[in-house]
């Protein structure tokens, strides 16, 4: 079909059927054209991030690669180089490339995974949106709530976390919804699986896990009694609480506890312990506060107005009365980032500072973004409700996104850059780059304190004699001069375990103050006992 339009002398013609043409392709293609669309995006950003040399101003990015790079490269390589105090799925993932030193330092190895979950993400979002009935103008929308959003876009650049498991949690999510409509078998499965997947990557997903068993049983509890209500949920929680059963076993095995990573000396419950000593776990047992500095996270990582349209939106969802019950009980699990943040402030398992609730500074301000499919699924559907009001909701959501992308508003750089997280290692990473490259010898230093230094100084992982090595680690801190030349620490600081335990140590009076900075102090051998110190590797294969 062509339409003519005249106008003074000129005369224009439209060909509908051109249009049509296009619009029939996308629907032929949708799910390919959008992975296309959104792998172009993820590449760009990290081309961006990358040459701007931001991609990895998380500390815990570069500690994720060091944790990759320990289990190929190091004075005792091997996968009990994952460790407890992450969980490991993230780095099993980084062992096929991290061997690459350009993929190992330009984060690449980690930021493939992030990358890959942003389009997933994407495409699970657009697919939610279509098993809830919206039409393509609504699934586009909410798609592009999430897609644009600059701090998903920075953060999936990254060797963080926060995008493998905002992708196995929307898959969790959009496949309990497809079973909570159809009840088929394989769609249970297959939540059940990225579930399961999700609880290997962060501990958000064993509430992911517990929150959709409790929601799934108490649904077909009153739906269909007892028997089919226990026996869906013993089905469901099998696969999905398997990765959970593995960690507990890989703690026993590896650390003869299986319950290390609960309270073992790295373990989170340390961390939060020492932060609630100084006075600053602020959240703990305040529910309200809690409540309220999650809300502040969510606004700062999605921007307050579309935060408050996803809400309305939400509301809008569950009084809507064309939505069957099923459907808007399935919708409860996207809630399940909100309820685990805000339980875990309040219990003190966590810790998250925001600018103006806070007397400190950023720290952790990232979770907030992990509500952000969730916002993103609402936006879409209110956008698709609103008849005639739509326009003027997109042209809001559209005016607050270019606001953010002329502003730079990317709070999780911010948090990163000036928080917390960011703390300072280049002074001492570049002291031990220009002294010890080419150098024989070991550098003592605590990895769980120093990570970051390890990996910005561009030294060989098998420079370091760290907790995570073993009878060198052993040997060093009881005799520091026959093993180290150099050593790396917080002095006076007995939350770094190097000082903690070689402060004492009689071969530490042999070394010399050579340089002292705010995060960390540089120690050196006195050269009159560099012959008698160890260079090379002379323990065998350790068990």
């Amino acid at each position: 079909m062509k339409i003519k339009y005249l106008k003074g002398n000129f005369e224009f013609t439209i060909n509908t059927e051109g249009l049509t043409g296009i619009r029939s392709s996308f629907i032929k293609r949708d799910i390919l054209t959008i992975a296309i669309v959104l792998s172009f995006l993820s590449l760009a950003f990290f081309i961006y991030y990358y040459t701007n040399g931001i991609g990895l101003a998380y500390n815990d990015a570069r500690s994720h690669l060091d944790i990759g790079r320990r289990v190929v490269e190091g004075l005792k390589p091997g996968l009990a180089q994952i460790g407890s105090v992450w969980l490991p799925l993230p780095h099993f993932l980084m062992i096929p490339t991290i061997w690459n030193d350009f993929f190992w330092h330009s984060g690449l190895s980690g930021a493939i995974q992030s990358m890959v979950s942003f389009v997933a993400c994407g495409i699970l979002i657009y697919l939610f949106l279509k098993e809830i009935g919206l039409s393509y103008f609504g699934r586009i929308f909410g798609l592009l709530i999430f897609a644009v959003n600059l701090n998903i876009l920075y953060l999936q650049s990254t060797a963080m976390t926060e995008l493998t498991l905002l992708a196995t949690m929307t898959a969790g999510a959009y496949f309990i919804l497809r079973w909570f409509k159809k009840e088929q078998l394989f769609d249970l499965l297959q939540s059940a699986f990225w579930i399961m997947i999700s609880t290997a990557i962060r501990y958000d997903g064993w509430f992911l896990f517990v929150f959709t068993a409790l929601t799934l049983g108490i649904y077909l509890l009153r739906r269909k009694g007892w028997k089919i209500a226990q026996g869906t949920v013993i089905l469901f929680a099998t696969l999905a609480g398997f990765g959970i059963v593995l960690w507990f076993l890989w703690n026993l095995l590896i650390f003869n506890d299986p319950f290390y990573f609960i309270f073992g000396p790295f373990s989170a419950h340390a961390q939060q312990q020492q932060i609630f000593e100084a006075g600053e776990l602020l959240t703990k047992g305040n529910l309200v506060f809690s409540f309220l500095v999650y809300l502040y996270a969510v606004f700062y990582n999605t921007y307050t107005t579309i935060a408050i349209l996803g809400f309305l939106g939400m509301v809008l969802f569950w009084k809507d009365k064309q939505i069957p019950g099923n459907i808007k009980v399935a919708s409860l699990v996207l809630l399940a980032p909100l309820v685990f943040n805000v339980l875990a402030l309040y219990f003190g398992h966590s810790v998250l500072f925001v600018e103006g609730l806070f007397p400190y500074t950023w720290f952790n301000v990232r979770y907030g973004m992990m509500l952000i499919p969730t916002i993103a699924i609402f936006c879409g559907y209110l956008i698709e409700k609103s008849g005639a009001l739509k326009w003027i909701i997109i042209s809001i959501i559209g005016f607050t996104i270019s606001v953010s992308y002329n502003g730079k508003d990317i709070v999780t750089i911010d948090d990163a850059l000036i928080g917390a997280s960011g703390k300072n290692v280049a002074e001492v990473s570049t002291w031990l780059r220009g002294n010890v490259s080419g150098e024989q010898g070991y550098v003592l230093i605590s990895a769980a304190s120093h990570d970051a230094i390890i990996f910005s100084s561009g030294l060989p992982m098998k420079s370091f004699i760290h907790e995570g090595t073993g009878k060198y680690w052993e040997n060093a801190v009881e005799n520091p001069d026959k093993w180290a030349k150099w050593i790396v620490m917080r002095t006076n600081d007995t939350s770094d375990w190097t000082f903690r335990e070689i402060s004492d140590a009689p071969g530490f009076a042999n070394f010399e103050l050579v340089d002292h900075y705010p995060f960390a102090d540089i120690y050196q051998l006195k050269k009159d006992y560099w012959g008698s110190v160890i260079t090379t590797p002379v323990i065998g294969k350790q068990k």
